[in-house]
This record gives C-alpha cells, sequence and structure tokens, in this order.
C-alpha cells in the first residue's frame, strides 16, 4: 500500500513538474470536429497539444439515480484579497457584451476574456492580474471585460451562464470588482457544475454584497440575454480560449500571465504603472 501511494506521488509531481514547463488556457471547442467537448489547449515554443476530458454532462441523469432530488448543499464561501478593497471606489459600466472598470478617460486599456468555470482564469487573476489593481485605482487604466459561458456547452451545467449573470447584477450593485474577485477566489472545479444562485449568493456575502435587487436577479437570472450578449462578443472578437488578454491593442503571450511580475512588466513597457 505504501508503495503504491508512493508511487502516486511521484506520478503527480512529475506530472506537476512537466505543467510547469507549458501554458494552459480554457478551449472554446470550436474545432472542425464538432464534438463540444472540454478541452485544455497547452502551448510550449510554438507547440500544441490537446487533452480531452471525458467529464459527463453535468444535465445528464445517472442510471439508477433517485427521481427525487435531495436539497441543495451549498459550501462555505472564502474572502477574496484584502487588495480588491482598494478597487472599491472604481466605476464599473456596461456597453453591449462588455464591462468596463476604471475611468472611461484612462489613456490605456486591457482587454480580458474570460470564462467564469475556466481554471485558469483563476490562475490569472490571483496571480497576474493582481498587477491591475495599482494603476486601476490610481485611473490610469481601464479594463474591459468580455465574460464567456463556452464551458457551460463543453461540460454540461449552467455554472458559467449563472456566474455571468450574477457579475452584471453586481455592475447595478457598484460591486463589480469586488465579487468578480470573490468569484474567482471561490471558483469550484472545472467539471464541477457548482456556480448555483444559493452559491453566488454566498459568495456575494463575502464582499458585503447583499441588496435586495442583486438577490432577486441571480435568483431569477435577470440578465442571462446580456450573458448570450457577452458570449456574443467574445466570439465577435475572435476569441477561442481563456483567458485571452489584450493591452492596448497587442495580445499577451500566455507565459507572461501567471506571475504577477512579468505581467507587471507587460503592463510597464505599455506605459501603465
Amino acid at each position: 500500500m505504501a508503495v503504491r501511494k508512493a508511487g502516486r506521488v511521484v506520478a503527480s509531481v512529475a506530472a506537476v513538474a512537466l505543467l510547469g514547463v507549458a501554458v494552459t488556457a480554457c478551449d472554446s471547442g470550436d474545432s472542425d470536429d464538432g464534438k463540444g467537448a472540454s478541452r485544455k489547449v497547452t502551448e510550449s515554443r510554438g507547440s500544441e497539444g490537446r487533452l480531452e476530458s471525458d467529464s459527463p454532462s453535468a444535465g445528464a441523469a445517472s442510471e439508477g439515480a433517485s427521481p427525487s432530488a435531495s436539497p441543495e448543499v451549498v459550501p462555505e464561501a472564502k474572502v477574496p484579497p484584502v487588495s480588491v478593497e482598494r478597487l472599491a471606489g472604481v466605476p464599473a459600466t456596461v456597453k453591449g457584451g462588455v464591462i468596463t472598470v476604471g475611468k472611461p478617460s484612462a489613456k490605456h486599456t486591457v482587454k480580458v476574456y474570460e470564462d467564469p468555470r475556466c481554471p485558469v482564469c483563476k490562475k490569472f487573476e490571483e496571480s497576474g492580474a493582481q498587477a491591475l489593481v495599482a494603476p486601476l485605482s490610481a485611473g490610469d487604466v481601464k479594463v474591459e471585460y468580455t465574460i464567456a459561458s463556452f464551458l457551460d456547452k463543453n461540460l454540461g451545467g449552467s455554472g458559467s451562464v449563472n456566474a455571468a449573470n450574477a457579475l452584471r447584477a453586481a455592475v447595478e450593485s457598484d460591486k463589480f470588482p469586488q465579487f468578480h474577485s470573490a468569484l474567482f477566489t471561490n471558483q469550484p472545479e472545472e467539471s464541477d457544475d457548482a456556480f448555483t444562485p444559493a452559491f453566488l449568493l454566498k459568495i456575494a456575502d463575502t464582499v458585503g454584497l447583499r441588496d435586495g435587487a442583486f438577490k432577486k436577479a441571480v435568483t431569477n437570472g435577470t440578465y442571462k440575454s446580456w450573458v448570450g450578449i457577452a458570449m456574443e462578443s467574445f466570439e465577435k472578437d475572435g476569441m477561442t480560449g481563456t483567458p485571452t488578454v489584450v493591452v492596448d491593442g497587442k495580445k499577451v503571450a500566455s507565459e507572461a500571465l501567471y506571475v504577477e511580475g512579468d505581467f507587471r512588466k507587460v503592463l510597464k513597457d505599455a506605459g501603465i504603472s
């Protein structure tokens, strides 16, 4: 037993080491095979590999499952990094399928394309994206978020749509930056369709987002038509994976997204500090 366990640990370490030399992203799956399967794109020095996931659709009924639904178990939500409080006074607005955070008059623009269920987006938000906090709070840059929801189609379920709807609702409550940070802090496993309205409301509690209009919008899916518009914006811009980041019109190389210092250098080279 001990030998088998040790073998698994060694295998896991080896897998992590291999992933360390590559950069991964969540792929929308819009390929010629038409399968729409969940997949990740792995880029390393010009080469590309694909890993297929056999995760079943969350909407498929399990064989022999009980016809009666069990009560939803809502996990506890974690508090996001304290750095997000520096963005409490930064405005957020909506135009078409894009949510813009920052002063409209800011000289620089960073475009961020994300899917709420994408684990690599979480990696970006908790690392490279932290370099945006200071210039955003100083008014030197504005960030345009395009929130995609293709992982629902790839994996089954409605978590990305639910989360995108809640993000849109957070704009109306003047809490988008805080809720956006809290959402990725509490992101479930990619294959786990756990962004339910109840869990999203619990996440919102961690940043003091409790007003009645927000709760109603999350519970009723008030902005689901907007979620579709956001997905159209994602596709219209030619995006096929997340996260994708564009600084002043120039796409950022994937390897510069996942270390705060590396992304800060990209911003500095663009004149953003």
